[in-house]
């Protein structure tokens, strides 16, 4: 693929994919190699205490080769692509000043397609509004609740499914702050990255090596403590079931099996439940995730079906190793 590189840019890596699909691997592979500062992309890793169930590299891995936005929340505190873009860009700046390269690494779609392409004015969360709107949900139902948004956001309404509560309650909360819909936020764009983006996505085209991974890392997960992770969660004051950071995979499911295990249900149903609740979310995560990937322009693609992901010889760890090799070349 012939991509036109602007010279005065300064460069800038993203790797990407979808959950296990191997990025942490690969990106200290690259750290390495190149002069890279590692920047996480990813949602549930900003937060402290949520260690096991975001798949966090462990603390050896982070002191072989930093990773910066993680552990810089508390799991009370509300953290959205604005935050990220805000915290992503004084990061990469530093970066660049030392002659060094930024290699942002995650899964969180939203956040790359934020940084790239900008974000609207769209308001910060508000705890309080979003309360309000989760008790009236409590008492209507979300399918009411979309009606609302039907007459508040009618495009809004129209790409939101009557159950998906997260965006809902975003729609309706801009509605509350600003007095005008979503959608016509939506409609100014600030400028965007001014960068020589390199986009590498990695992806597992064979589904059964993918889906064995994700059931493999969660048995992982379950091993390492994940439930009691999520018991040490539940026990923080500020933590409530419908905290930003509860709203990861695996947290929210874990969160309702504690509940129910507590109220005496049967743990001969429940376990089961729980299993299959969290394998089919990472599942439906990782397919959303390509979905979002394929979307976006420009990507080099990399197949990890490998069993021992991308790593072969003949795998994409080479491949990217060369094509980085040949961006950062150019970029100079």
């Amino acid at each position: 693929m012939k991509r036109t590189m602007t010279k005065q840019l300064p460069p800038v890596i993203f790797l990407m994919g979808a959950t296990a699909t191997g990025k942490t691997g690969l990106a200290i592979e690259l750290a390495e190699q190149f002069l890279v500062d590692i920047i996480s992309v990813d949602s549930a890793m900003v937060y402290r205490g949520m260690d096991i169930g975001s798949a966090k590299p462990e603390a050896e891995v982070l002191a072989q080769a930093a990773h910066a936005l993680v552990d810089i929340r508390d799991p009370e505190a509300a953290y959205s692509a604005a935050n990220f873009c805000t915290d992503a860009l004084k990061l990469m700046q530093k970066s660049w000043a030392a002659k060094r390269i930024p290699l942002l690494v995650g899964g969180t779609t939203l956040y790359f397609k934020a940084l790239e392409y900008g974000l609207s004015p769209l308001p910060d969360a508000d705890p309080l509004i979003r309360k309000a709107i989760d008790a009236k949900a409590e008492q209507l139902g979300w399918p009411a609740l979309h009606a609302q948004l039907q007459q508040l956001d009618p495009e809004a309404a129209a790409r939101i499914k009557v159950n998906d509560r997260q965006r809902i309650q975003r729609a309706l909360e801009v509605c509350e702050i600003t007095g005008v819909s979503m959608t016509s936020l939506q409609q100014i764009k600030p400028p965007g990255l001014q960068a020589n983006i390199l986009k590498l996505v990695l992806t597992v085209s064979n589904r059964r090596i993918l889906h064995q991974r994700i059931e493999t890392r969660f048995e992982q997960m379950l091993a390492a403590g994940l439930l009691d992770e999520i018991k040490a969660l539940m026990a923080r004051p500020g933590v409530e079931k419908n905290s930003t950071a509860m709203r990861s995979v695996g947290y929210r499911q874990g969160w309702e099996y504690l509940e129910a295990q507590h109220a005496g249900e049967c743990e001969d149903v429940l376990f089961p439940q729980f299993r299959h609740a969290v394998i089919s979310a990472t599942r439906q995560l990782a397919k959303r995730q390509l979905t979002g990937l394929r979307q976006m322009p420009l990507c080099l693609w990399y197949d990890c079906s490998q069993e021992d992901r991308c790593s072969q010889e003949e795998g994409s760890s080479s491949h990217v190793i060369k094509d980085v090799e040949r961006f950062l070349e150019i970029s100079n």
